[in-house]
């Protein structure tokens, strides 16, 4: 990840999905947001309600790599909070990285112009 730093704050992560832009797909919703800054901050979400510690590793695994491939259709200076959703624990890396990239197209704030 190039041009990406993580978010780790909780108030980050609250203020996102309070004043967000948000679009959800069938194994993620993807919550975005300008931050003023030169580069974008992204922050992973998979609840323990889910899976066990092995299938949460997988699926944020998966998350980072498609976000990573496919960094540069991103805008630059935003804040992303991906959360998965349940169908998303067996799934695999294309329909993931599909996943992301509809979401991304249907929020035309965080999509590179």
């Amino acid at each position: 990840m190039k041009h990406t730093v993580s978010l780790k704050q909780n108030y980050e992560f609250r203020r996102l999905y309070h004043r967000g832009n948000q679009t959800a797909d069938r194994y993620l919703v993807l919550y975005s947001r300008k931050n003023n800054l030169g580069y974008n901050r992204l922050g992973l979400t998979v609840s323990v309600k889910l899976a066990g510690a092995v299938g949460r590793n997988r699926v944020k695994r998966l998350f980072r790599e498609a976000y990573r491939l496919n960094e540069d259709r991103f805008g630059v200076g935003f804040d992303l909070v991906l959360v998965a959703r349940s169908r998303a624990v067996g799934a695999t890396y294309h329909e993931i990285e599909k996943s992301l990239l509809r979401t991304l197209g249907q929020n035309s704030a965080a999509a590179k112009s």
